[in-house]
């Protein structure tokens, strides 16, 4: 068997066998094949594309290039989660409390963030002293006592997806949707959940830009979660603005607090509450989204999510009492803020501006080896559809460097839209796709 056959196929828009797939993907992986020929065969596949079938053996076969997590040492039907990420999401956090508080065990593998802010392993770093870092021993043994664990991925788990993505990020060959998918799904098959339930952002702070694209790339990982033999949900959740009031990493922690509190923003509440049906509908606890939405909001109102939080934090290592003392969290020493010089209704907030502004606070990573600022990070005042007048604070930025709180109040000038009428309020759940 050759690469050069194998690319050849692809390019003149053959299918390939698993085969061949195989050969391709554990080459690569091992360094037998070298970059020049992946690039090629990353281009034919962005400009031909992939069946069903070939895109379920990919997946299948980068999930097993590395470490497979196996979780039957965890009592109970195993439900992931994943987000394609957004700008202020920290569903996670929420999500994965509650489910475990309705008696599903959440056994999470995490990564840190490259964008607008850190990932949820960063966010969870907020809390002094929480570790990431746990044995598989600890990992399983939380998850069982506790019912929720969340932990930074393994360095072998899905290499080849890793190895590929790095090729794809500097041959225009990302955008693809059969490569999009397997590398997502490849992950989550490696973590080793009975189920999957995916998050697929749509808008303009989201990787997919528009409710086709997304729609296609949701379809396409359920087909392959179906594929594979893994029951998967995608839900299609607006990224037009950001999710909730707070981004940033120690902030999008005390959000995500708040809701467990029972005072969480409209919009968070609705998408976290959502993904948290379908984890109990595909784990059996629920028959339909009213008996979950009972079961959930129960969960929620007796303390029980307040509380797996709690009691995951401290088995972490983390101080616990930030739960109910902010102050313990880390902070920010300057501020900023940003004001309405009209009156009129929010028409339109810049999404992914609004992220890259949190970048230049020094909320998230530009490089991998960037250092984060914890603390600093933007809490909107407004949202989409909401009246302001002249004056009116619009949101306040948090600095602990005044050059970066200097540059990013004036990019932030640009972020709010205001216009004369009130607009429709955004569909914050545009699609299920089962």
């Amino acid at each position: 068997m050759r690469m050069y056959d194998i690319i050849k196929c692809k390019r003149d828009g053959g299918e390939l066998s698993r085969e061949e797939i195989e050969f391709f993907v554990n080459g690569f992986t091992r360094g037998s094949i070298p970059d020049y020929q992946a690039s090629a065969m990353a281009m034919a596949i962005f400009l031909k594309g992939m069946s069903e079938r070939e895109i379920a053996d990919l997946t299948l076969t980068m999930a097993h290039s590395g470490d497979v997590m196996d979780l039957s040492r965890i009592n109970g039907f195993k439900v992931d989660k994943h987000s394609t990420g957004g700008v202020g999401d920290k569903t996670t956090i929420v999500v994965g409390a509650i489910v475990a508080a309705c008696g599903i065990p959440v056994a999470k593998m995490s990564g840190r963030g490259l964008g607008h802010t850190g990932g949820t392993i960063d966010k969870l770093e907020s809390f002094p002293n929480f570790r990431t870092s746990l044995t598989e021993e600890e990992f399983y043994d939380n998850v069982n006592k506790i019912g929720f664990a969340i932990a930074g991925q393994t360095g072998n788990l899905a290499p080849a997806d890793k190895k590929l993505y790095a090729l794809r990020d500097v041959t225009a060959t990302v955008e693809s949707i059969p490569l999009i998918a397997s590398s997502i799904m490849s992950k989550k098959i490696a973590a080793g959940a009975d189920a999957i339930v995916l998050d697929v952002k749509c808008g303009d702070g989201a990787f997919m830009k528009d409710i086709d694209s997304a729609r296609a790339l949701a379809k396409e990982m359920v087909a392959i979660g179906s594929n594979v033999g893994k029951k998967t949900v995608a839900i299609i959740s607006d990224m037009e603005q950001p999710l909730g009031f707070n981004i940033g990493n120690s902030l999008e922690v005390i959000e995500a607090i708040e809701t467990l509190k029972g005072r969480g923003p409209a919009d968070l509440v609705k998408v976290s509450l959502t993904l948290a049906t379908y984890m109990l509908i595909l784990a059996g606890k629920a028959k339909d989204e009213s008996e979950a939405m009972q079961i959930l909001n129960d969960a929620i109102g007796s303390g029980r999510a307040l509380d797996i939080l709690r009691k995951m934090v401290a088995a972490q290592g983390g101080d616990a009492r930030a739960v109910d003392d902010y102050s313990i969290l880390p902070g920010a020493k300057l501020s900023g803020e940003c004001k309405a010089v009209e009156s009129g209704y929010v028409s339109r907030i810049a999404c992914e501006e609004t992220g890259e502004c949190c970048v230049v606070l020094g909320a998230g990573r530009e490089t991998k080896e960037s250092e984060i600022d914890l603390g600093v990070g933007i809490v909107l005042s407004k949202k989409v559809g909401d009246r302001v007048n002249a004056g009116d604070v619009l949101a306040t930025l948090y600095a602990n460097d005044e050059k970066r709180l200097d540059e990013a109040v004036k990019r932030f000038e640009c972020v709010y839209h205001i216009g004369p009428k009130a607009p429709e309020r955004p569909v914050l759940i545009k699609d299920i796709i089962r």
